[in-house]
């Protein structure tokens, strides 16, 4: 039991700490849903490693009801985490979750098999997920790493690394790019790159119509003189 106060206690410190919106840890118990299902998950889990049957998903639903996740009984879920606006987010039956893990909207910790073996991935300490991503099968997301928004993921990430894009890549570790390509999220904008090649085309064309002109105009000087 002191296991699962301690558990609920660094979830309710950390919006605190690391959410400007978080006013207290009042406003963390009324009004943050994250915590409401991290909460609730804690004893559904508990009931869940017990055998309890059919009431963990039961009530694992009726949660999703009121706060719009969706955490299966099985999760394991560490200390510490934080589930940022949460509407969307679904947390597989095999997913482990260290601490101190941020989740934003609508992400999605999936399965790729239909066999009852590890499915979900595995998010070791200080993970953080953007909003929409997709982190799916038994893959191992690294300490420290974090998900670029919209981004799927499908293969294991090592720490200290960001990933964006679809298939996810990662584009930095430890701080250093591992490709001198330019990221995906930093792309030039492609009309701005249309009209730069335009402009070049016309400009060409008015040099070489303007040399025209000149040429048309010393023939006619010639001949009059003739």
């Amino acid at each position: 039991m002191n296991g699962l106060v301690d558990a609920i206690l660094a979830d309710l410190r950390r919006p605190v700490e690391v959410d400007p919106a978080a006013h207290g840890y009042l406003d963390v118990v009324l009004s943050y849903p994250g915590f409401h299902a991290l909460t609730a998950h804690r004893f559904i889990h508990a009931l869940y490693r017990a055998d309890v049957p059919l009431l963990p998903r039961f009530l694992s639903q009726v949660v999703r009801f009121w706060t719009g996740i969706e955490i299966h009984p099985g999760a394991t879920i560490g200390r510490g985490c934080f589930i940022d606006h949460g509407m969307g987010v679904v947390i597989g039956e095999t997913a482990e979750l260290g601490d101190n893990v941020t989740l934003n909207q609508g992400v999605t910790l999936g399965g790729t098999s239909l066999e009852r073996v590890k499915r979900h991935p595995t998010l070791e300490d200080s993970v953080v997920v953007g909003a929409d991503a997709l982190v799916l099968g038994a893959i191992r997301i690294g300490r420290g790493s974090k998900i670029g928004a919209g981004s799927v993921v499908v293969k294991d990430v090592p720490p200290n690394s960001t990933v964006v894009g679809i298939p996810g890549r990662v584009v930095l570790q430890d701080g250093r790019p591992v490709h001198p390509l330019r990221p995906q999220v930093e792309m030039p904008d492609p009309n701005a790159t249309v009209v730069a090649r335009l402009t070049e085309r016309i400009d060409a064309l008015e040099r070489r119509l303007a040399a025209m002109e000149r040429e048309s105009g010393d023939q006619g000087d010639a001949a009059a003189a003739l």
